[in-house]
């Protein structure tokens, strides 16, 4: 499902050269519900966005769902975000005058479906995350559960094949946050490939599998037998990801 091979991620300010990521592998089989953890600079969201296809590696290869993603260009990067990817974040970013099921519907509009299959495609999604009796209500409506509930039957809304989501209870009481990682939970019951980075150990325990970030590598997974962890590596940065969604601030047709 996903294939990373010795991805290195190199910024460069001026005559200053910082590495991110310092050749990292990781391998991500389908139906995996996997947690990306690690302190602030630790390179966790700089890998995130490259398997979101929200920037692409200096070096190494990054391989999708079978596709070779790491030197497409950006129309055809933004094509694989669409189909492929269903992004939850952990501010939501729903338009504010907008309907649950209009908000849901935005990546099939970019996708050219038609209204009426786009329109019962959204309201299977949110009938999905139990909210098929509040289409029509906007974000001001909703608690922070329930947008974080139609951020998630958005994302499901195209099929893809992976969900990434960055901190997705991180706005949440501990109530709602619960309740959204049941969702999750019956996601991958179901199936579904999950990747989550987040901060808290807690939400990192209840994934199947947890790889941690240390000074842009891997220092540990537990998908692997245990062995040394490496303490040293050159100075990393965390780049935090970037909503790269053409026309959030257009009014749907």
């Amino acid at each position: 499902m996903i294939e990373i091979v010795d991805i290195s991620k190199v910024y460069r300010m001026g005559d200053i050269e910082v590495r991110a990521l310092n050749g990292v592998s990781l391998s991500v089989n389908k139906g995996e519900w996997l947690a990306i953890t690690g302190p602030s600079g630790s390179g966790k969201s700089t890998l995130m966005n490259i398997i979101g296809c929200l920037d692409q590696p200096t070096t190494g290869s990054y391989a999708l769902d079978g596709l070779d993603v790491a030197t497409l260009k950006d129309d055809e990067l933004a094509a694989v975000r669409n189909r492929k990817i269903g992004f939850v974040f952990q501010t939501f970013n729903l338009l504010p005058r907008t309907t649950a099921v209009s908000n849901v519907e935005l990546p099939l509009v970019y996708a050219g479906v038609g209204r009426p299959q786009r329109r019962e495609r959204a309201a299977a999604a949110l009938q999905r995350v139990g909210l098929g009796e509040r289409l029509n209500h906007r974000p001001n409506e909703l608690s922070g559960g329930q947008q974080q509930r139609v951020a998630i039957a958005r994302a499901l809304v195209t099929n893809p094949a992976i969900i990434l989501a960055d901190e997705p209870t991180g706005n949440l009481d501990s109530k709602a946050g619960t309740e959204i990682m049941d969702i999750f939970r019956g996601l991958h019951d179901q199936g579904m490939t999950i990747v989550m980075v987040t901060h808290d150990p807690d939400l990192a325990a209840q994934c199947e599998r947890i790889v941690r970030f240390k000074d842009g590598i891997i220092a540990g997974d537990s998908g692997l037998s245990a062995g040394p962890e490496m303490d040293s590596a050159p100075i990393a940065v965390e780049l935090p990801i970037a909503v790269v969604l053409p026309g959030m601030q257009e009014a749907l047709p």
